[in-house]
């Protein structure tokens, strides 16, 4: 029988041996690794995450230590990522002179098994030329390079054994598949180009993926909103895949468990929807309105282009009786000025009618370039009137969304009859935006993106 007393000699005998590859803590990695760890939800997340940073801060030390003239690049690192740290337990698209490094951190490796996240290995967005792996002992204020293995060799190694991963999305792969030298791992990074070891394509069809599981990651996703549930609990590993590649989709998440729990933000969930929606749909391209053009999706939704409305003749009355779309857009556009409403005299617009339940609405939309010094910006202004003599219906809502949140939401005034309501927002040439008309009772209409693109 070994003795527990036995047992704790050998693991620091084995510690010390190890020594010209251990890294000492510093206080000030220490600060930055439990700063990171709190940005985490999860408790239990949140302890990898620290661990995670404590094996980073040690491997940018070693590595100055025995290859000065090599930089860690940390620029798209996942550790500074909350949202994808809170959903990846690795540290993952670190770069060494042009190799993609991931590192697994342990607690200890009392175990002949080593835990791997399946996304780190099967996912290609995220997949490392090698993984490294790192024994940090946090009460002793250390860390010790473990050994590495290179993604080919991991592949081999799993084909000849059939490993498969487990329900929780790791994988199990035996400790000694890990080399522990690492002079043969400086060499590699000094010497092999990073097409020695090929990685695998991105798959170009991500897209079309979440198009298909759309609806069911809308009904599925707001399961997630307790920080204790992982995605692995709640969705399929092709649903996952398509949800941990997107990183609008872990942005919502990330934002939805880390919620205020007294007031929870009940946007986020329509929002979803939205965002869904801004990233499968097809977006009608409002800069051909400056052309005078409606794309196809434009036409399909019944879009109908305006006249210019500068210089325009004296405006008929927003009360009369009888008035075309233009007339009625061409008074709105003046009151809106009148009341300090800046609109350029370049800006061109469009109209469609709504029909919601039983009040039918018309929908106005005004775009202009916003020329500046900086990044070129483009502003939508959307207008909601009646196409007849009646005020818009109490409770009236419109919600507007890119692909950050939901940048406006707002309802009519319940004490005031108003024939029309209005919101603007401004984007960079790549930015989408989405609008949802809705009514009590669930009555909503949301409409296709809008786009500013130079495609014709």
């Amino acid at each position: 029988m070994t003795h527990y007393s036995n047992l704790t000699t050998q693991m620091e005998l084995d510690f010390e041996a190890l020594a010209v590859e251990s890294i000492e803590l510093s206080l000030e990695a220490i600060d930055q690794a439990a700063e990171l760890a709190t940005q985490i939800p999860n408790e239990q997340r949140q302890w990898q995450t620290y661990l995670n940073a404590l094996a980073l801060f040690s491997f940018e030390q070693w590595l100055a230590e025995r290859s000065p003239e090599m930089r860690v690049n940390k620029e798209e690192c996942s550790l500074f990522q909350p949202a994808m740290a809170n959903s990846i337990e690795a540290v993952f698209n670190l770069k060494v002179h042009g190799f993609k490094l991931c590192l697994i951190a342990t607690g200890s490796l009392m175990d002949e098994e080593v835990t791997l996240p399946r996304a780190v290995i099967d996912l290609p967005e995220f997949v490392p030329h090698f993984y490294v792996l790192i024994d940090v002992r946090e009460e002793q204020e250390m860390a010790v390079i473990r050994g590495f293995l290179p993604y080919n060799q991991l592949l081999e190694k799993r084909a000849r054994v059939n490993v498969t991963a487990d329900e929780d999305w790791t994988y199990q792969f035996p400790l000694t598949w890990f080399d522990g030298s690492l002079d043969r791992l400086l060499l590699n990074l000094r010497c092999l180009e990073p097409s020695a070891i090929p990685l695998p394509a991105v798959p170009d069809d991500r897209l079309t993926q979440l198009s298909r599981m759309r609806s069911q990651l809308e009904a599925l996703l707001p399961q997630l909103q307790s920080p204790e549930r992982q995605l692995w609990q709640v969705l399929s590993w092709e649903q996952g895949a398509v949800v941990l590649t997107n990183p609008e989709l872990l942005n919502w998440l990330y934002q939805l468990q880390t919620q205020d729990e007294a007031q929870p933000d009940i946007s986020l969930t329509p929002y979803l929807s939205d965002l869904l929606q801004l990233l499968t749909q097809k977006a009608v391209n409002v800069r051909r309105w400056l052309w005078n053009e409606l794309d196809e999706l434009a036409q399909e939704f019944s879009w109908q282009l305006l006249p210019s409305f500068a210089g325009a003749n004296a405006m008929r009355s927003l009360t009369q009786e009888v008035r075309s779309p233009a007339e009625e857009f061409e008074g709105i556009v003046r009151e809106l000025q009148h009341n300090n409403v800046e609109i350029s005299t370049e800006a061109r617009g469009a109209y469609r009618n709504l029909q919601l339940g039983e009040t039918p609405l018309r929908l106005y939309a005004l775009t202009w370039l916003l020329l500046s010094e900086s990044v070129p910006e483009w502003t939508l202004l959307l207008i909601v009137g009646t196409p007849s003599q009646t005020s818009l219906p109490v409770g009236l809502k419109l919600r507007l969304s890119d692909q950050t949140g939901v940048l406006v939401e707002q309802e009519l005034d319940t004490d005031e009859n108003h024939p029309y309501f209005f919101t603007s927002v401004v984007g960079t040439q790549d930015e989408k935006f989405i609008a949802t008309v809705s009514l009590g009772s669930g009555i909503e209409q949301t409409l296709p993106p809008f786009s500013f693109t130079l495609e014709r």
